[in-house]
């Protein structure tokens, strides 16, 4: 069954710059109520449940990483601690009816582990659709479709990748994932980071109205309060379906653990007042790892590089375990070299991966743009909801400093590298920003377009997450018509950026070109809001500059 399965059938806004009210009383309120509304309704009974959905992750030529979580007993809901061990079998098959099984087996879910499992699948077939389903008992999980990637040294006509960034819960549904499952042509689907968020009921950008609340309802901190947030998503009908669609390829960001998060503390995070932030990040990142279908390549982190055949290759970056805190504006430090971005090995892995790379592209899954950023003429009026999404004073200066802006001497130091080795077809593939983009990365922003190009850049919009329109609450592009001309006549290596509007991307991959088409939603607030195709960005071969096209793959 090696033929690709075809079904008949997107910054922190709002995010308070803080902190003025500090909430640790509420974090420490009685756990029953919050962590019970994290799981659907179910029958009251003993019988063990999948209520969690499954999911599958990290493709390799002979591989897949398979993903659920049990419920053995009621009682056993996501951070509660409860719950006896309980065997779970797994299976995979070639077969939606699994009567050409491949691979079967059994691992034990305990508490210690919030009731997940992982299952790390080898001796596969290469660029092949298999389904899996997991059993407790009596009891047989939906069952799911993967993928494994093509064979190292395969001539790979074609990849199709999903890309998805900032999912709110409260500010909407997940429109996105319903569409991109509905897709059924997907290699594998991206997930560029704040795959949760980690603020309390009413907190962050909704355009002050909750579509639906958070479990818990307060901020979360604790290693409970990651697994509840974290089960209160994976309830979600949308997410489900995706995950059962094709396998996730995910990094996280800043909210997995806390907005604007470095290696030693967080905006969003008052040290002391709501306990040691080491504490945190690390309950943060033991329930990630928990509840999400990824192999760690190094503990702790979610670095790592997978291969497409002969086709691709793609670096995924972890840009907030290793990175010095934000520099302050307006003191200059954001050229200073002893400050880092990915961390020194980071940064001289992702450097020896892109320089030895014999693929035809050479993609980056990374969670904060890349390429400059320059605010320009813009007005007060549209300066202000800008600097609010991108966390700056509205008074201040035109930088992000959580993105590659903020840490200039680490994207100097990869641009260079680009340049040097005549290293081709680098795509950075982003989220973060809530925003469209599409962009060339130039070695010289000051110059551009006399100066050269390193690599391309498409950024996805958000899932749900706050954009500008939200922020000032005006109709759906208003914003974007004002100040999409005033940014790129600002920043001349921006092909494209739309403000304004919810969606997601589909990165399609021949050897000639790589092509984004951008894709936006009717309504975040309805459960039952449309998709349609907004526009399309190519970089050709050979290019490292984006052009515009005009029809979706």
């Amino acid at each position: 069954m090696t033929s690709r399965y075809r079904s008949p059938e997107s910054l922190n806004t709002l995010a308070p710059r803080r902190r003025t009210v500090v909430k640790a009383a509420a974090a420490t309120a009685v756990l029953a109520g919050p962590l019970a509304a994290a799981i659907p309704a179910r029958a009251a009974t003993d019988a063990p449940a999948f209520l969690h959905g499954v999911a599958s992750g990290d493709p390799l030529p002979d591989g897949v990483l398979l993903w659920t979580r049990v419920t053995p007993v009621p009682e056993a809901i996501p951070g509660s601690g409860l719950g006896p061990d309980t065997e779970v079998r797994w299976t995979v098959a070639t077969d939606k009816a699994f009567t050409q099984i491949v691979a079967k087996g059994s691992t034990t879910a305990t508490a210690a582990s919030d009731h997940t499992v992982k299952a790390d699948i080898r001796g596969l077939t290469p660029a092949t659709d298999y389904w899996f389903r997991f059993s407790a008992g009596d009891t047989d999980s939906p069952a799911a479709r993967t993928r494994t990637a093509p064979a190292a040294e395969a001539a790979v006509a074609n990849l199709r990748f999903g890309v998805v960034s900032c999912a709110n819960w409260e500010a909407g549904h997940f429109s996105a994932y319903r569409h991109l499952a509905a897709r059924g042509d997907l290699d594998a689907w991206l997930h560029l980071g704040d795959y949760i968020y980690e603020y309390g009921t009413g907190e962050y950008g909704t355009r002050d109205t909750v579509v639906r609340p958070h479990a818990p309802a307060h901020e979360i901190l604790t290693l409970a309060d990651y697994r509840t947030r974290h089960g209160r998503y994976k309830t979600d009908p949308d997410l489900q379906a995706l995950h059962a669609t094709a396998p996730c390829v995910a990094i996280w960001d800043d909210h997995e653990i806390a907005n604007d998060a470095w290696s030693g503390g967080a905006e969003n995070h008052t040290e002391g007042a709501e306990g040691p932030y080491a504490a945190r990040r690390e309950a943060a990142k033991q329930a990630y790892f928990e509840w999400m279908p990824v192999r760690p390549a190094v503990a702790g982190t979610t670095y790592r590089r997978l291969r497409f055949g002969k086709l691709a290759d793609l670096s995924l970056l972890d840009l907030r375990s290793f990175r010095s805190q934000q520099a302050a504006l307006g003191n200059g430090s954001v050229d200073d070299p002893e400050r880092t971005l990915t961390g020194r090995a980071q940064l001289d892995w992702l450097k020896a991966g892109l320089k030895s790379s014999d693929t035809t592209w050479r993609l980056v899954g990374n969670s904060v743009m890349v390429a400059p950023f320059a605010i320009g003429s813009l007005s007060a009026e549209l300066l202000k909801p800008l600097a609010e999404l991108l966390g700056l004073p509205k008074e201040g200066l035109a930088l992000n400093t959580d993105q590659w802006d903020g840490y200039t001497d680490d994207r100097r130091e990869l641009l260079a590298h680009l340049r040097s080795h005549s290293i081709r077809n680098t795509v950075f593939l982003t989220g973060d920003i809530h925003m469209a983009w599409a962009n060339d990365v130039p070695v010289n922003a000051g110059t551009y377009p006399l100066s050269a190009s390193a690599a391309t850049e498409f950024v996805v919009t958000s899932v749900t997450s706050d954009n500008l329109d939200d922020i000032v609450k005006v109709p759906e592009g208003t914003v974007s018509a004002l100040a999409s001309p005033l940014i790129r006549a600002a920043n001349r290596h921006v092909h494209w950026v739309d403000t304004d509007r919810h969606g997601f991307g589909v990165l399609d991959i021949t050897a000639a070109r790589a092509q984004m088409d951008y894709y936006v939603l009717s309504d975040r607030t309805k459960a039952d809001a449309t998709a349609s195709w907004a526009r399309s960005y190519r970089t050709r071969s050979g290019t490292q500059r984006v052009e515009r096209t005009y029809d979706p793959v």
